[in-house]
C-alpha cells in the first residue's frame, strides 16, 4: 500500500484539544451553577434569619410588657389604698399621713417612669372600653351617657387598659306613660 495515495478523509474523533475545551466549558458551566444554587441558598438562610431575628425581638418586647402590666395590675390596688389612707387620715394624724403621702407619691413615679398612667374621666361620654359602670344615676339630659363620678382611677400602659375607671354613669329619667 501506497502512503502516498490520498484517500477520502471520513469522521474522525474530536482531537483530545476541542474534547479538553468542551470538558472544561461543561465543568465551568456545573460550577457557576451550583456556585448561583449557593448563593441564592445563602440569600434566603440570610433572609430567614432576619425574620426570625424580627419575630424574636417582637416577642422579647411583648413578653416584657406583660410582665410590665402584671405586675402594674398587682400594685395599682396598693396604689388606691394609699389614697383611701390620705383622704381619711384625720389632721391629729399629721405624721402618718405625710408618710403615707410619701409613699404614695414615691409609688406613683415609678408607675409613671415605667409607662403606667391613671386617669379619671369624669364628665366624658361613657365607653366601655375604658370604663366600668358601677352605678346608674338620674342626671340631666345634657349629662346622659356620660361618667357622673369616678369611683376608682382607671389605670393604662402604652395605650392598653390595666383596669377600667369606675364609674357612675348618667341615666335618663324614665317617663311614666
Amino acid at each position: 500500500m501506497n502512503t502516498n495515495d490520498a484517500t477520502p478523509e471520513q469522521p474522525t474523533e474530536p482531537q483530545p484539544e476541542q474534547q479538553l475545551e468542551r470538558d472544561i466549558g461543561e465543568l465551568q458551566a456545573d460550577v457557576e451553577r451550583e456556585r448561583d444554587e449557593y448563593l441564592e441558598l445563602a440569600r434566603r438562610t440570610k433572609a430567614d434569619f432576619e425574620n426570625y431575628r424580627k419575630r424574636v425581638a417582637g416577642e422579647a418586647t411583648q413578653a416584657e410588657k406583660r410582665g410590665r402590666a402584671d405586675l402594674a395590675r398587682q400594685l395599682v390596688p396598693v396604689l388606691d389604698n394609699l389614697e383611701r389612707a390620705l383622704a381619711n387620715s384625720q389632721q391629729g394624724e399629721a405624721s402618718l399621713a405625710e408618710g403615707v403621702r410619701l409613699v404614695y407619691e414615691e409609688l406613683r413615679s415609678v408607675l409613671e417612669r415605667n409607662g403606667i398612667e391613671s386617669y379619671e374621666p369624669a364628665g366624658e361620654v361613657f365607653d366601655p372600653a375604658w370604663h366600668e359602670a358601677m352605678l346608674t344615676r338620674l342626671a340631666p339630659a345634657e349629662s346622659v351617657g356620660k361618667v357622673l363620678e369616678v369611683l376608682e382611677k382607671g389605670y393604662r400602659l402604652d395605650g392598653q387598659v390595666l383596669r377600667p375607671a369606675r364609674v357612675v354613669v348618667g341615666q335618663e329619667e324614665q317617663a311614666d306613660g
